[in-house]
């Protein structure tokens, strides 16, 4: 089984921290990285300099499209990034505890 990594971006710790106990609780993610960044964009015409937390959810391509859904549905953004590293290379520990984690 693969390994993925789907990250996307919350306005807030609180957003993002229920979402990810959650998802970690019911083996969905092995994990999720939470950490505080400062993002430039554009939202309807306006450029935008905010604080926002990024998230990435580590788990396998199994459970990646419930996932996606999940972040989608609970998501606070009207147009919440939804991204996907496709991992080719990761250490046999790690893909184990991964795989362990999310069945």
């Amino acid at each position: 089984m693969k390994p993925t990594v789907i990250f996307s971006t919350y306005p807030n710790k609180k957003s993002i921290t229920k979402i990810a106990n959650e998802l970690v609780q019911n083996k969905i993610v092995a994990c999720v990285n939470i950490t505080k960044i400062s993002s430039v964009y554009s939202w309807k015409g306006k450029i935008e300099n905010t604080s926002e937390y990024l998230a990435l959810f580590k788990t396998t391509q199994k459970n990646k499209k419930y996932l996606k859904e999940k972040i989608k549905s609970t998501h606070p953004y009207k147009v919440p990034e939804i991204a996907e590293i496709n991992i080719t290379s990761i250490n046999k520990s790690y893909l184990n505890w991964i795989l362990e984690s999310t069945t």
